[in-house]
């Protein structure tokens, strides 16, 4: 059956054919290592030459009884499109055997060998066919040589060979044929293994592309966030571990996530109480910052006026010390006063007594000018002078004596003045000596003031110190506490965040619950706060003898 899809696959013949100098002489070594093996030498290729007209004239009815047998052979016949086609092959079979005939074995020879051998394993032409081929052939040629050398005319008939070169020329006709059959049948094995192999490489690439698409499609739906995804396509046995390996890491990866959408759960509870808890501590903070800076500048106030009381206080004890030596000086003033009224009292009383006597001369006095008066008269003219002189006298006596009452008058209303001045100098002193205790009980009371001003003064300073200090925690704490506030804030984003991610995976389960929002209580007031000790500092330098509002306040702060 030698080349019998030749005629409509002569495009193919150039896959056989050498490629250079080194793929002929790749082919001559082969053809020739050949050729030795089957000792077909030179002598055998002519004798073989020494039979091409009957192989010219009787090929055509061999292949004529080939493809008889052909058409009754379905396993062949669907390689033959149509009778056309069977006709085409039929003509180049004949060209081939032409070329076997003719005993050139070849580059050439090869190359049409080959390109044969590849058509038969390309269309799935089996050997079998192949070999059947030649035999049916090889059968119709043996016969028409045999009765050509051996004719029926008898042994007498004349003989164009002898035994000896017919059966050398058949037998290297034959191995001709094995030859053909030979190198189109390695070419055939050859390509069969090459499809053999592409077949392998394209079940394995098959194989590949449904490992890959199928876990192409795992892949795929866990870029989509998909955990859930089990692979459960048929795969090659070798593949089984591989996906069950991998189902069951989707299947530990499922249960991590929800583990860790739990925990980003009570992450996100607490981070929230956190930044709840923050922004509370930060606007109490805020607030408490504020109210120490106005306590601490109230207190700067309190101690600077406090620091002026003090010093005032001094200079009012001081005064009222210069007081109190006033006192006692106006005290012994008074009394030195007291005395002299006193003695002005008795002086008067003398006076009175004084003007008593003087009351007394000029009585006696205008008597004896009345008498001096009564002598001029009887004296004459004699005693006018003298009466002249009496005259005045006793004017100067009546006028002493107006003027004597009248002093005694004045002594006497001096008198009464200086008992009321007496009286209201006692008086004086008594109040004198009031006021001198008095103000020596101002002077221990503003002694007293003093001292607790000073002390008071001291304490402030302390508190004031002390306040400043809290007043620069609480700013650093206020500081401290807007960082924390923020980075709880971030800290919310980022759970947040997180959860969000982990809400994106779907692991084919009902998530977990979230964990509930723990309520967030307020912070208790810190046992011993500066605050209480300030107000204790407070109690101390300003008792509030039991205000209620004032022990509120503080502890509202």
């Amino acid at each position: 059956m030698s080349n019998s899809s030749h005629a409509h696959t002569g495009h193919h013949a150039h896959h056989g054919s050498a490629a250079g100098p080194s793929g002929a002489s790749s082919k001559s070594q082969n053809i020739e290592r050949r050729l030795e093996f089957m000792q077909l030498d030179a002598q055998g290729r002519a004798s073989i030459r020494s039979l091409k007209a009957l192989v010219e004239r009787e090929l055509p009815h061999g292949l004529d009884k080939f493809y008889t047998q052909l058409r009754k052979s379905p396993e062949v016949k669907r390689f033959f499109s149509s009778d056309d086609h069977i006709a085409r092959a039929k003509g180049a079979q004949q060209g081939h055997w032409v070329n076997i005939s003719d005993g050139n074995f070849n580059d050439d020879y090869v190359s049409k060998v080959r390109t044969i051998g590849s058509v038969h394993a390309r269309i799935g032409l089996e050997p079998q066919w192949y070999i059947g081929g030649y035999a049916i052939i090889l059968d119709h040629l043996i016969n028409s040589a045999v009765e050509e050398i051996f004719p029926k005319g008898g042994m007498f008939s004349k003989k164009t060979m002898k035994p000896a070169e017919f059966g050398k020329a058949l037998a290297s006709l034959v191995k001709a044929a094995m030859l053909d059959m030979d190198l189109a049948i390695s070419v055939y094995i050859d390509e069969a293994e090459i499809a053999k192999q592409k077949a392998q490489a394209e079940a394995i690439a098959a194989e590949q592309k449904l490992v890959c698409d199928c876990f192409g499609k795992a892949m795929a739906a866990i870029v989509d966030k998909d955990v859930s995804y089990r692979i459960d396509d048929h795969l090659p046995e070798a593949y089984h571990r591989l996906r069950d390996d991998f189902n069951n890491a989707l299947e530990q990866l499922s249960a991590t996530i929800q583990q860790i959408d739990a925990g980003a759960s009570q992450i996100h509870a607490g981070a929230e109480e956190i930044r709840v808890a923050a922004d509370d501590l930060s606007k109490r903070t805020e607030q408490q910052a504020a109210s120490i800076e106005e306590t601490a500048a109230a207190l700067e106030q309190i101690t600077t006026t406090v620091k002026d009381s003090s010093r005032r206080a001094e200079e009012a004890g001081q005064l009222v010390a210069k007081a109190k030596v006033g006192a006692e000086k106006s005290g012994q003033i008074v009394q030195q006063a007291v005395a002299a009224m006193s003695a002005i009292d008795t002086s008067s009383r003398e006076i009175s007594n004084i003007i008593g006597v003087i009351d007394e001369i000029a009585f006696q006095t205008n008597l004896l000018a009345l008498n001096a008066g009564v002598e001029a008269a009887r004296a004459g003219d004699a005693g006018k002078g003298f009466a002249v002189v009496a005259q005045e006298v006793r004017e100067l006596a009546q006028r002493s004596a107006k003027a004597a009452k009248e002093i005694k008058e004045l002594i006497n209303n001096s008198g009464e003045q200086v008992k009321s001045g007496v009286a209201l100098v006692g008086e004086t002193g008594q109040a004198l000596t009031i006021i001198v205790d008095e103000v020596k009980e101002i002077d221990r009371h503003i002694n007293a003031i003093v001292d607790a001003a000073r002390e008071q003064s001291i304490a402030l300073q302390e508190i004031n110190t002390s306040v400043n200090t809290m007043d620069q925690g609480t700013q650093q704490n206020a500081a401290m506490v807007e960082e924390s506030t923020a980075a709880s804030h971030a800290l919310v984003q980022e759970v947040s965040r997180i959860a969000q991610m982990l809400s994106e995976f779907n692991i084919g389960k009902t998530s977990a619950p979230r964990a509930p929002q723990r309520q967030v209580r307020g912070p208790s007031r810190p046992q011993g706060s500066p605050a209480r000790e300030l107000r204790g500092k407070l109690a101390k330098a300003y008792p509030t003898h039991g205000n209620a509002a004032v022990a509120e306040s503080w502890e509202e702060f």
